[in-house]
Formats: structure tokens, C-alpha cells, sequence
């Protein structure tokens, strides 16, 4: 069940953290004819701010609409699918911490295989704490973690502290490190392959990639991003909350020019309509980087894809990406 104070989190005269809704029936029809947009953001992650005066309070949706708007957005699956049997393991407590006890796993693994297979760590971007819906829970993030073992890979899905609005990077960051150290040591009994590893980050989760960037370890043999933050330089949201050093060292962006030899090749798919200010043009910084350093980059871009178009667009171009992040992730983990 949605948190109610999650959906209602509403206050008058100040800028709204609604994640992922529309602030009021109003506002989503000036977005709509402002931007032609037929859908505000995905659920994936809350990076949307919206100005809570914008509607008046008899325009706002009750907090039964909210729920079903955000379940909608946040449990919808991908388009994308492929069959075959998988196993789930749930609620693996990866880091224990009094203040946060929500730092769980889920790992799903194929559950015919012959050997270790490879895995992938999915990395959510910031959620509003307080969630009892954490985002490993979310639907979309299930059915990655199906359609990725069912294709012969297995998937780690887990909560970190990433925040909203403040990102928290710096204790984020340290949770993944964590995770992915838990996974490498608790790697065969899963009958996972801790030496192939691929880092797929979501939105705001893609400042993220920047330590696998930063220090290469040879177990990280890819890394994806779905319409991912790789620029924070530039990010108005992020400069507030963040001091100039930590927006250079969350910047995927910068590690580009360690050079081909130094890096895990990348995947990148762009929201031709992504709604989240400052990202798009960032990734656009990210892939003319990475052409100029010569980095081995796959670079896939969704012309009328949102913010979320993997459960949102349900489309040939969605799916085509998305299988095409697969087969990326399959032949770079081999």
C-alpha cells in the first residue's frame, strides 16, 4: 500500500516534491499544452519539482487518485518481456543500520542454469524517505529484475539512501559500494559470478556510476544508464545541496577522460521528451564526450520517449531498446 503521507504531500506555497504525480488536474493540462506531453514523469524516480500554488485546492486530486496515479506509474511493468522460469530471493538485508532498515536486496536468478551467471545490479535513482513502498518493491523494478533473469542473467534489485530533494550522494554512494561488496561475498549461493558484474543506473541514480567510472575495479564489466543525471555540473536541483567538489566527483561526465583503456564499455538511452530539468542536456554532454574520448559507447535515443519509457512508452522503440540494453548486458558479462 502507497504511504498516505507520501501521497499527500502537498503544502501550500511552497515548491511540492510529488512523486511521481501531477500536482492537480490543472496543472497537467497546462503541462499538456504547454509541452504537448501526454505524461508528466514515470515513476522511476522523484526529480520532478512542482509549484504547489499553480492549482487551486478545490483543482486537487484526492488522495485516492494520487494512489492510483502513482501505483500506476510506479508498478506498471516494462514492455518489454521474455519468458522462463526464475527464482526470487527477497528482502536480503545487505547493510544494517538503526536509522535505515530499509536496506534490503531482492535477487533474482534464472532458475535452470548450469553455472555461475553473471548479474546486475539495478541502481534506483532518489526517493522521499519515509516510503513504505521502497523502490526495489516497485513493479517496474520487478519486472526488470524477471525480463534480466529470464534471460539467462541474474538481477540485484535493493533500496539505497539516495534522496529527494537533497540526493544524499555521499551516504548513496556508500550503500552501493556495500551492496556490491555483500553480493561479491555472498555471490555462490546465489550461483552468481561475482567477476562480472554490470551497474545498470536509472535516472537519478546515474550520478552513481561515477565510482565505477573513478576506479574501474575489472569486476565491473559494463555500465548502463536509462535516461540517467551524468552531468551534475550544471543541475540547479543538485547545486543546491551539493558543494562544487561533490558535483564534480558524482559527474560520470568527468571519468571520460580516463580514456577507452580505463573504462567498462557504456550503455546510454536517452527520453527524446524527457520532463526532468537540467538531465537531457547532460547526457548530451556525456555521449559528445565520450565520442571525443573515444570511449566504447552504445548510445540508443527514444525521439518521443518520456521520462520513463521503458513502462511508459509502450512501443516498437521502447522495446527495441530495451532489448537491445540485454543483448549489451549479455555479451559484455560473457
Amino acid at each position: 500500500m502507497i504511504d498516505e503521507h507520501f501521497v499527500q504531500a502537498v503544502d501550500a506555497g511552497r515548491f511540492l516534491a510529488v512523486f511521481p504525480i501531477v500536482a492537480s488536474s490543472t496543472f497537467r493540462q497546462v503541462k499538456m499544452r504547454l509541452t504537448g506531453w501526454t505524461r508528466i514523469a514515470s515513476g522511476l524516480l522523484p526529480l520532478l519539482l512542482w509549484l504547489a500554488s499553480v492549482a487551486s485546492p478545490q483543482s486537487q486530486p484526492s488522495a485516492q487518485e494520487q494512489r492510483r496515479d502513482l501505483s500506476d506509474l510506479v508498478n506498471r511493468p516494462v514492455v518489454y518481456s521474455v519468458t522462463g522460469p526464475v527464482k526470487v530471493t527477497a528482502d536480503i538485508v545487505y547493510k544494517k543500520d538503526p536509522t535505515a532498515d530499509f536496506l534490503k536486496m531482492d535477487i533474482y536468478t534464472p532458475d535452470e542454469v548450469h553455472g555461475p551467471v553473471p548479474a546486475v545490479v539495478f541502481i534506483h535513482g532518489g526517493a522521499p524517505a519515509g516510503l513504505r513502498l521502497h523502490p526495489k518493491d516497485w513493479g517496474i523494478y520487478k519486472s526488470w529484475g524477471r525480463l534480466v533473469a529470464a534471460s539467462g542473467m541474474a538481477a540485484v534489485m535493493f533500496n539505497h539512501r539516495g534522496g529527494f530533494p537533497d540526493p544524499n550522494l555521499g551516504q548513496a554512494s556508500q550503500d552501493v559500494n556495500d551492496l556490491i561488496t555483500f553480493v561479491r561475498l555472498h555471490a555462490q549461493e546465489w550461483n552468481v559470478d561475482g567477476n562480472r558484474i554490470c551497474l545498470a543506473a536509472y535516472s537519478a541514480g546515474g550520478p552513481l556510476l561515477s565510482m565505477a567510472m573513478r576506479d574501474a575495479p575489472p569486476y565491473i564489466r559494463c555500465l548502463v544508464g536509462f535516461y540517467p543525471f551524468l552531468d551534475l555540473r550544471e543541475s540547479a536541483l543538485h547545486k543546491k545541496y551539493m558543494a562544487e567538489q561533490q558535483l564534480h566527483d558524482f559527474s560520470p561526465i568527468v571519468f571520460l577522460s580516463r580514456g577507452p583503456d580505463k573504462l567498462p564499455p557504456i550503455f546510454i538511452a536517452r527520453a527524446g521528451r524527457d520532463q526532468i530539468p537540467d538531465l537531457e542536456p547532460g547526457v548530451d554532454r556525456f555521449v559528445n564526450e565520450a565520442l571525443h574520448q573515444n570511449i566504447a559507447l552504445e548510445f540508443m535515443n527514444h525521439p518521443t520517449g518520456v521520462h520513463g519509457f521503458d513502462n511508459q512508452n509502450d512501443d516498437d522503440r521502447s522495446r527495441e531498446i530495451i532489448k537491445a540494453a540485454l543483448e549489451f548486458m549479455k555479451n559484455h558479462l560473457r
